[in-house]
């Protein structure tokens, strides 16, 4: 990997954060790519553990403190904190913790993809949402990890693919240049050291379906990813108990039960070709226009 010192007082901050966990080798990879690269000041603020409830979305922290704790990452500022994606970067912007506010904000690697309808459930893509919110440029990454397929490598290819557009946008940052109205989600191949180059991409509609099934225990087996995304293919399977499920209430464990088809020009067609993607996002969805011409005329009668 090409390293390239700049200056200290001349680094731009990069704040990175994520939704697997500040131990998460996706974080750890990205983390140690900037740090050695000389170009930036690293700063640290990440989830103390993995949530295992998965797809925390935007959700943030109200009813009771947060707990930040200092930890040692070699070449970084960093603390863990008791809270969600988006309540670390907030509280990582916030100037309560550093000194200084990050010019850049780098949610993830995430262990999964995020594309297409799947965005709306990633606390990946919420803690770059959050710093755009504080008007700070940010990115989320996530690497389309495959059972089977992928090793723990692929998060420091992953992270040194990400590079050259991380630099590419702290060097507009610094001529202030870089647009502040929308944010950036990148998606990384399954086969990373192969991939095709960097292809801008739109949201697609892509989304697994998700039935229930009926269980008998408590104890869930089979290992879920850190967003909703997955192999379509990957079995969800139920460790069986001998114990019964009281007859006061039920037990229903999600499945996988099929794939609504993408679109061929969006983000999720293009990571399955080979592309690292990058999707401009925004806050909001704005609704579909034959949606508002329908209630445009429809709202008069109905009411």
């Amino acid at each position: 990997m090409e390293s390239i010192a700049v200056a200290a007082a001349d680094r731009l901050t990069i704040m990175v954060t994520n939704d697997d966990g500040i131990d998460a080798p996706g974080l750890q990879a990205i983390v140690r790519v900037l740090v050695s690269s000389n170009r930036f000041n690293v700063q640290v603020c990440a989830p103390d553990s993995y949530a295992p409830s998965n797809s925390s979305h935007h959700s943030v922290t109200w009813r009771h403190p947060l707990q930040a704790r200092r930890v040692y990452i070699d070449g970084a500022s960093a603390f863990a904190v008791s809270g969600t994606p988006a309540d670390c970067a907030s509280l990582g912007l916030s100037k309560v913790l550093f000194p200084t506010i990050a010019d850049l904000v780098v949610s993830g690697i995430n262990m999964g993809s995020n594309c297409g309808y799947h965005i709306v459930y990633s606390g990946t893509v919420a803690g770059a949402r959050e710093a755009f919110f504080h008007g700070v440029p940010s990115i989320s990454l996530s690497y389309d990890w495959v059972e089977g397929r992928s090793n723990i490598q692929d998060f420091t290819l992953s992270a040194e693919a990400c590079l050259p557009i991380i630099s590419a946008i702290s060097a507009e940052i610094k001529r202030n240049n870089y647009p502040k109205s929308s944010f950036l989600n990148i998606d990384v191949p399954t086969n990373v050291s192969n991939h095709k180059g960097y292809k801008m991409t739109k949201q697609g509609r892509r989304i697994i379906q998700m039935g229930w099934r009926q269980v008998t225990s408590n104890v869930q087996g089979g290992k879920m990813l850190s967003t909703m995304t997955m192999d379509v293919d990957s079995p969800v399977q139920t460790e069986a108990s001998a114990s019964t499920v009281s007859q006061d209430y039920l037990l229903f464990n999600r499945e996988v039960i099929g794939a609504q088809l993408d679109d061929e020009d969006a983000d999720h067609s293009f990571l399955k070709k080979g592309y690292i993607t990058v999707t401009p996002l925004g806050a909001l969805s704005p609704a579909a226009a034959d949606f508002e011409a329908f209630i445009k005329d429809w709202l008069p009668h109905a009411t």
